[in-house]
C-alpha cells in the first residue's frame, strides 16, 4: 500500500470508503438509498475545494472483489483517505457559495419532517441545508480541521498514523497553528487512536466529542 495525493479520479473510490466506513468505522452501505449521501457530507468539499490537503492510501497490489467502487482500471483500489481544510471559517464560506447550493437543488430539505421521524438520507440531507458551524472559539486555536477513514483491512498497521502525519506536516507548513476534529463519542477506538496522536478532548457537541492537537510551525 501506497499513500499519495488525491486524484480527481478518485472521487468516486473516496466516497465509496466514506460510505464503508461511515457507521462508526463500518460499513453504513446498508443505511442509505442514496449511496452518494455520506460522500456529499463529508468527503466531496474538501476534494473539490481543498484538494491540496487530500491524500489517499492506495493498494495498488489488491485482488479484491473488482466489484467495489473503490478499484480503478489499472486494479489499484483506494482503502483510505484524509482530508483537510486549513481554514474552518474561510471553508466553511466555500461551501455556502460552492458546494452546498448544487446539492440543495437536488435533494429536498425535510425540515418538515420530525428529526426523530427522519430516514438516514434525510439526516443527512438535513446538514445541506443546515450545515454546523465550528464556534469562533475552537478556530482562534484550531483553525483547522480534517476527517479520516481507513477501511478494516488497512486499520492496525500504522497507515492510518501515516496519513495523519503528513497531513499536520502539511497543514503546519501552511501556517496552521492548529487542527480539530469530530468523532462519535461511542467510537472508543478512533478517540483512542487521536490520543496516541497528541490529539487532546476540547468540547463536546451532540454526540460527538471535539479533539485538538497544536502543529509546531
Amino acid at each position: 500500500m501506497i499513500i499519495r495525493r488525491f486524484r480527481p479520479a478518485d472521487e468516486n473510490a473516496v466516497y465509496d470508503v466514506c460510505l464503508r466506513t461511515g457507521a462508526d468505522g463500518h460499513d453504513a452501505t446498508r443505511l442509505f438509498a442514496d449511496p452518494r449521501m455520506l460522500g456529499h457530507a463529508y468527503a466531496g468539499a474538501y476534494l473539490r475545494l481543498q484538494s491540496q490537503f487530500a491524500f489517499v492510501l492506495d493498494d495498488t497490489d489488491t485482488d479484491t472483489d473488482t466489484d467495489s467502487n473503490s478499484h480503478d482500471s489499472s486494479g489499484s483500489e483506494v482503502v483510505g483517505y484524509v482530508l483537510g481544510a486549513l481554514d474552518t471559517h474561510e471553508f466553511e464560506r466555500r461551501c455556502e457559495r460552492e458546494w452546498w447550493p448544487a446539492l440543495r437543488s437536488r435533494y429536498p430539505d425535510p425540515g418538515d419532517v420530525p428529526a426523530a421521524e427522519r430516514t438516514p438520507d434525510q439526516r443527512i440531507a438535513h446538514l445541506f441545508y443546515h450545515p454546523a458551524a465550528a464556534a469562533q472559539a475552537l478556530l482562534d486555536g484550531y483553525p483547522s480541521h480534517l476527517h479520516i477513514d481507513l477501511l478494516p483491512r488497512a486499520q492496525g498497521k500504522g497507515f492510518g498514523r501515516e496519513l495523519m502525519e503528513l497531513l499536520l506536516t502539511e497543514l503546519a507548513a501552511a501556517g496552521s497553528p492548529g487542527v480539530h476534529l469530530g468523532v462519535s463519542e461511542t467510537n472508543t477506538g478512533a478517540i483512542a487512536f487521536y490520543r496516541r496522536l497528541g490529539f487532546e478532548h476540547l468540547a463536546d457537541a451532540p454526540y460527538t466529542a471535539i479533539m485538538g492537537r497544536t502543529l509546531a510551525g
